[in-house]
């Protein structure tokens, strides 16, 4: 059982585009096109019963109509595509802040061991990490020492205070500790400091603890 603090090494893959030529989709008529049929429909229509000049401005209204849903629809999507980016961006202020992923449990395999973060906002005069069941019984405990505040992750053999080996099942893990001024305070996993934001395929990630997590894993931010 070992009490360490984290660092991460970030690693950037490259990646090798491809480009390819864009086929034109010929099933759907666009405005041009609709241009291109009046003209010919005009050319040749027949000179001893020319076309109704009704129907013309009839045509002519469609085709307005039309390029003017089409001018519609274009600046729709240059919306949404800055109202996207600019939600994107929106998310760096909240560095600094605390972000809760919403669960204080791990999942543990019998005879396996487990690892896991907990953050501790204050320095640590001296503190407990204590590991539950489902039914809030105190499985085993882990000494947290003394050390300032962090992120601090822990190593768990996978055994109870009595040297059994705990069986499969949800485990919830929370901390009670003392700062230098005697002040008793809490904290749990699943609470980090938000450390840097990241852009990636059009998913917003933040970083918490030593792991980048979707945005939308966090249920509050404070």
């Amino acid at each position: 059982m070992a009490i360490n603090a984290y660092g991460s090494n970030l690693a950037t893959n490259g990646a090798v585009g491809t480009s390819s030529t864009a086929v034109e989709d010929k099933t759907v008529l666009g405005k041009d096109d609709f241009m291109t049929l009046l003209l010919v429909q005009l050319q040749h229509q027949d000179p001893t019963e020319p076309m109704d000049s009704e129907k013309i401005l009839t045509q002519t209204s469609q085709l307005a109509g039309l390029e003017s849903s089409e001018n519609t629809r274009t600046a729709l999507e240059e919306l949404t595509a800055s109202l996207g980016s600019t939600n994107q961006f929106s998310t760096i202020s909240a560095i600094g802040k605390t972000a809760d992923l919403g669960s204080d449990a791990i999942a543990l395999d019998e005879g396996s061991a487990a690892s896991f973060e907990v953050y501790f906002p204050s320095a640590i005069e001296q503190g407990t990490v204590s590991i539950t069941d489902s039914d809030d019984n105190t499985i085993t405990t882990i000494d947290v020492g003394t050390n300032p505040s962090g992120v601090y992750k822990f190593d768990w053999d996978g055994l109870d205070s009595n040297g059994n080996l705990a069986t499969s099942g949800i485990y919830h893990v929370n901390a009670s500790y003392s700062d230098p001024d005697g002040n008793t305070l809490q904290t749990r996993l699943g609470a980090y400091p938000i450390e840097s934001v990241r852009f990636e395929g059009g998913s917003t990630l933040v970083k918490v603890g030593s792991n980048y997590v979707p945005l939308e894993n966090i249920v509050e931010v404070y």
